[in-house]
C-alpha cells in the first residue's frame, strides 16, 4: 500500500489531495460530538437509506442516524478511488471511517459508490433492501449536491449554475491569496439567462428525490409509516439574492413543493410522510463555491463563536424528530427548522453590521478567520488536531465491503 507524506495543495477552496488519517479523525470527532441518546438503541434498528452520505450534512445524517436512532441500511455517495498519482477524494476516506464506526456499533450499514441519479443505483439499492434488509425501508434522507444530472428517461444532461434571477448581483466575498492572507473583494454575478433556472431545478430540485421514492414504492419496499426528509437551506437576507432568490433557490423551492406532493402520496399509500429539513450555515465543499457564503459564514462564527451549531448536532435533532423521540418543529410551510439559532433578529443584525464594515483591512477583527480557514482545510483532512502530518500515511484505503 502506497505511503506518502501529504501536504495541502490547493487552488482557492479546492484541494488537490486529501489526507486519509485526517479524514478519519474528522469522522471520529463528529461521532464523539454527536449527543448520545437517553437509551442506547436496541434490536436490529430501523432500515434507512442516506443518499449523499459522504460529506457535509449527508455525512452528519449518516453518523447521527447510527448513534441516535441505531439505523442499519444503505449509504450512497459518489467518490473517486486513489490512484498512483493522487489520493482518493476526502469522501472516500470519510466513508471508510464511517464504515468502521458502524461495524463497531454493531450496525449493518452497506456503502455504495456510484451515480445516485441513475436508475442502476436505484435498482442496486432496491435489490439490497429486498435481499438483505427484509424488504422494507423505514427512512430515506436525501442530501445530494451535484453540478450535473442525466435524466434516466430522456438521456438529457443538465448542469446547475449559481446565478441571481432577474438582475446581476454584486456582493462581497472572502478569498485567501497564495500565502493565506485574507482579502475581501466585490464580485458581480451575471443573471440567469436562457434555461439556466430550468437546468438548475432539474439537477438540484426534487425530481430525483421523487424518482427514488417512486422507484422504491414500485418495488413495494416502503414500510408502513415510511418517512423521508430532503435537506435544504434558506440562509440570511445578506446572501438571499445569490442563494434563496437565485437559481439554487428556485431548485430549493421545487424541492419543497416536491415534499408536499410526496407527503400527500405517502400519507395515502403507507401512512407515511415527506418533509424538508432547513439546516443552518456550515462550511461545506458545496457552500464555499457560492459567492458571499464564505464571508457570511466567517462573520457568523465571529458573532456566535462556539454557539454556532455544527451539522452533527443539527442532524441529531432531526433524527429525534423523524423517529418521534422529539416533536416535529415545523414552520407554517411544513418545513423542519434546524436553523432558528442562525436567523434570530439579534444574530442577523450583528452579522449585517459586520458585513457592512467588512473590508480587507478590517476583516481579521470581524470574522473568525482562523476557524474558517481550518474548517475548509478539514474538509480535506488537513488542520485536524491530533494528526501527525509529518508522518507518511497509507493512501490506498479500500472501499468498505459489507460482511456476508
Amino acid at each position: 500500500m502506497t505511503e506518502r507524506v501529504l501536504i495541502p495543495r490547493n487552488r482557492g477552496f479546492l484541494f488537490l489531495d486529501s489526507h486519509p488519517a485526517g479524514c478519519r479523525r474528522v469522522v471520529e470527532d463528529m461521532w464523539q460530538a454527536c449527543p448520545a441518546p437517553a437509551e442506547t438503541p436496541g434490536g436490529d434498528g430501523p432500515v434507512a437509506l442516506v443518499v449523499g452520505s459522504s460529506a457535509g450534512y449527508g455525512l452528519a445524517a449518516t453518523l447521527a442516524g447510527l448513534k441516535r436512532a441505531g439505523i442499519r441500511g444503505i449509504a450512497v455517495s459518489f467518490e473517486k478511488a486513489p490512484t498512483e498519482r493522487r489520493t482518493a477524494t476526502a469522501g472516500w476516506y470519510r466513508t471508510a471511517a464511517t464504515a468502521d464506526i458502524a461495524r463497531a456499533a454493531g450496525r449493518d450499514l452497506v456503502f455504495l459508490n456510484g451515480d445516485a441519479f441513475s436508475d442502476a443505483m436505484k435498482d442496486q439499492v432496491a435489490d439490497l433492501v429486498e435481499r438483505r434488509f427484509g424488504g422494507r425501508l423505514d427512512y430515506l434522507v436525501y442530501s445530494v449536491a451535484a453540478p450535473r444530472r442525466t435524466d434516466p428517461d430522456t438521456g438529457a444532461a443538465y448542469a446547475s449554475v449559481l446565478k441571481p434571477i432577474g438582475a446581476a448581483n454584486r456582493t462581497k466575498t472572502l478569498v485567501f491569496d497564495d500565502q493565506g492572507a485574507p482579502e475581501v473583494r466585490e464580485v458581480e454575478t451575471a443573471p440567469a439567462e436562457g434555461d439556466d433556472v430550468e437546468q438548475t431545478v432539474a439537477v438540484m430540485g426534487g425530481a430525483d428525490w421523487e424518482r427514488w421514492i417512486g422507484h422504491l414504492a414500485g418495488r413495494g419496499l416502503l414500510a408502513e409509516g415510511f418517512t423521508t426528509a430532503a435537506l435544504s437551506y434558506i440562509g440570511s437576507p445578506l446572501t438571499a439574492a445569490i442563494y434563496r432568490q437565485g437559481t439554487i433557490g428556485a431548485a430549493k423551492a421545487h424541492l419543497e413543493d416536491t415534499a408536499r406532493t410526496l407527503d400527500e402520496r405517502l400519507a395515502k399509500t403507507v401512512g407515511g410522510r415527506a418533509l424538508t429539513s432547513v439546516n443552518g450555515a456550515a462550511v461545506t465543499q458545496s457552500s464555499t463555491a457560492i459567492p458571499g457564503i464564505a464571508l457570511y459564514t466567517g462573520l457568523l462564527r465571529g458573532v456566535l463563536g462556539e454557539e454556532l451549531v455544527p451539522p452533527i448536532r443539527q442532524l441529531a435533532a432531526l433524527w429525534d424528530q423523524l423517529t418521534g423521540a422529539a416533536p416535529l418543529a415545523q414552520d407554517d410551510e411544513g418545513r423542519v427548522r434546524l436553523d432558528t439559532w442562525e436567523l434570530t433578529e439579534e444574530v442577523q443584525a450583528a452579522v449585517a453590521e459586520r458585513w457592512e464594515a467588512a473590508a480587507t483591512g478590517t476583516i481579521a477583527g470581524l470574522a473568525d478567520l482562523d476557524w474558517f480557514r481550518d474548517e475548509v482545510r478539514r474538509l480535506y483532512g488537513f488542520s485536524v488536531p491530533g494528526v501527525d502530518y509529518a508522518a507518511p500515511v497509507a493512501t490506498g484505503v479500500p472501499w468498505p465491503v459489507p460482511a456476508p
